[in-house]
C-alpha cells in the first residue's frame, strides 16, 4: 500500500479524510474517541514533516445543512489536546470563508472543516425528493446531482496539494470525500494514512496468512447483514461461533422454536442453505445450547435459563447461556486467529451482557496465549472498551461496514480510488 510513509509533506498542505464520526452524549462530550486517538498519528507525521493540515469528516447523518446536532465542533477540544496543537475550526466545508482559511494556514497548523454531511453533495444524494416525483425527474436531480458533486469535490482538492485518505469506516462508500477527491491527485500526491494501512494489513493478515485454527466469532442482529461475510469466509476458517440475535434465524431454520425471539424469516432459506455449505467445507458452527431469555424486551423484564432450541412462547432470547459461555470459551481460547464481529446478546443491558462479555474476556485470554485476535463492528469494539480488553487484543478496527464488506470479499472504493 502506498502510505504517508514514503512521503515528505515539508511545506505541503494536506488534505485528510478521516473518520472523526464519533458518539457523543447530551452534553456535547465525545463518550468514546477512538476513532480520533487512531488518527493522531497520520496527523502528527505530517504536521511533523513541515506541513499544514485540513481535516475533513463526517459526523452522522444529517439531512440539512447546517445542523447544529451533527456539527463537529465538539471534536475540537480534544482534539487540540491530543495533537497539542490549537485546532482551528471552519464552520462550513464550503464557500469564501473556508476557501480563505485553507489558503491562509502556515505549516504546523491545523484546520477542521465543518461536517461534510451537511451536503448532499458529498454522498451524491438527491435529497427532499416529493415521495410522488416521476422517473423523469428522479432522473433530472441526479444529474444535477452529478455536476454538483463534481463542484463540491473540486473545492476541496482545491484546498491542498496532498490527499491522505485514513477513513476505513468510510472506505466502502463511492462518496466525494472517499473516492472521487482521488481522482483529481495525480498518483505521488495521494496516499494511505496509517489507520487505513492498519485496518487492511490487519484483515490482509486474517483473510490470507491466518494460523490456523481459524475462529470466526459473528453476532448482532440481523443475518443479512452478515450472511454475504460468512459464506466468503467458509473457505478460509475452521470453525464459527454465531451468536446474538441472528442465531434464531438459524435455529428456527434447524426447526428450533424461538419463541418471541429475533428471526428474519425472509433469510430462513438462507440461513439453512449456509449450514449446508458450512457441513461441506468442514468448517464447525457453534450455537448456544442454551439462552437467558426474558418476557420483554427490557433489562428488568423477568428472566430464566431456557434450553436455546425450545424457547416457550412469548419469551425472547436476550444472551447465550452458562452452558455456552463454557462452552464458546474452550472453543475461543484452542483458537490461533480470531475475528470477532458482532455480540452474543443485548450487551447494554447488565442483566443481558454476560455472554459477550464472556466472550471478550475468552478472546484476551487467548491472545494472551499467542493467538492473533481482529475486532470490528461498532458493538464489538464498543463491548472490547467497556469491559477494559481494548489493549489485550491484536487489534481493534475502526470500521463497521467498511470490515464486513472487506470480509465479503468486495473492492472498497476509498482504496480502489488510491491503488488504481
Amino acid at each position: 500500500m502506498k502510505t504517508i510513509d514514503g512521503f515528505d509533506f515539508k511545506g505541503k498542505k494536506a488534505i485528510v479524510r478521516v473518520d472523526f464520526n464519533v458518539p457523543l452524549n447530551e452534553q456535547k462530550e465525545i463518550t468514546d474517541a477512538t476513532r480520533i486517538d487512531a488518527a493522531v498519528p497520520t496527523i502528527k507525521k505530517i504536521l511533523n514533516d513541515g506541513a499544514a493540515v485540513i481535516l475533513m469528516s463526517h459526523l452522522g447523518r444529517p439531512k440539512k445543512n447546517p445542523d447544529e446536532k451533527y456539527s463537529l465542533k465538539p471534536v475540537v477540544p480534544y482534539l487540540s489536546k491530543v495533537l497539542n496543537v490549537p485546532v482551528q475550526f471552519a464552520d462550513d466545508c464550503m464557500g469564501e470563508s473556508t476557501k480563505n482559511m485553507t489558503a491562509a494556514l502556515k505549516n504546523g497548523e491545523v484546520l477542521l472543516l465543518e461536517n461534510l454531511r451537511f451536503y448532499a453533495e458529498e454522498e451524491g444524494k438527491p435529497r427532499g425528493l416529493p415521495d410522488d416525483v416521476s422517473d423523469e425527474e428522479k432522473s433530472a436531480a441526479k444529474k444535477a446531482m452529478k455536476e454538483q458533486q463534481k463542484s463540491f469535490t473540486q473545492q476541496l482538492a482545491s484546498y491542498a496539494d496532498v490527499y491522505v485518505n485514513d477513513a476505513f469506516g468510510t472506505a466502502h462508500r463511492a462518496h466525494a470525500s472517499t473516492a472521487l477527491i482521488a481522482d483529481l491527485f495525480d498518483e505521488q500526491h495521494k496516499m494511505f494514512g496509517y489507520v487505513m494501512a492498519n485496518e487492511v494489513g490487519n484483515l490482509e493478515k486474517v483473510l490470507k496468512k491466518p494460523t490456523h485454527p481459524f475462529l470466526f466469532i459473528v453476532g448482532g442482529a440481523k443475518v443479512s447483514d452478515k450472511i454475504a461475510a460468512l459464506e466468503h469466509l467458509l473457505d478460509k476458517v475452521d470453525a464459527i461461533i454465531i451468536g446474538g440475535g441472528m442465531q434464531y434465524t438459524f435455529i428456527k431454520a434447524m426447526g428450533g422454536t424461538i419463541g418471541s425471539s429475533l428471526c428474519e424469516t425472509e433469510a430462513l432459506d438462507v440461513a439453512k442453505a449456509t449450514i449446508e455449505k458450512a457441513e461441506k467445507a468442514g468448517v464447525k458452527l457453534h450455537f448456544a445450547d442454551d439462552a437467558i431469555i426474558a418476557d420483554n424486551f427490557a433489562n428488568d423484564a423477568n428472566s430464566k435459563t431456557c434450553d436455546n432450541r425450545h424457547l416457550p412462547d412469548g419469551w425472547m432470547g436476550l444472551d447465550i447461556g452458562p452452558k455456552a459461555i463454557h462452552d464458546f470459551a474452550e472453543v475461543i481460547e484452542n483458537a490461533k486467529t480470531i475475528l470477532w464481529n458482532g455480540p452474543m446478546g443485548v450487551f447494554e443491558m447488565s442483566n443481558f451482557e454476560k455472554g459477550t462479555k464472556a466472550v471478550a474476556e475468552a478472546i484476551a485470554r487467548a491472545t494472551k496465549k499467542g493467538a492473533y485476535s481482529l475486532i470490528g463492528g461498532g458493538d464489538s469494539v464498543a463491548a472490547i472498551g467497556k469491559y477494559g480488553f481494548k489493549d489485550d487484543v491484536s487489534y481493534v478496527s475502526t470500521g463497521g461496514g467498511a470490515m464486513i464488506e472487506y470480509l465479503e470479499g468486495k473492492i472498497l472504493p476509498g482504496v480502489k480510488a488510491i491503488e488504481s
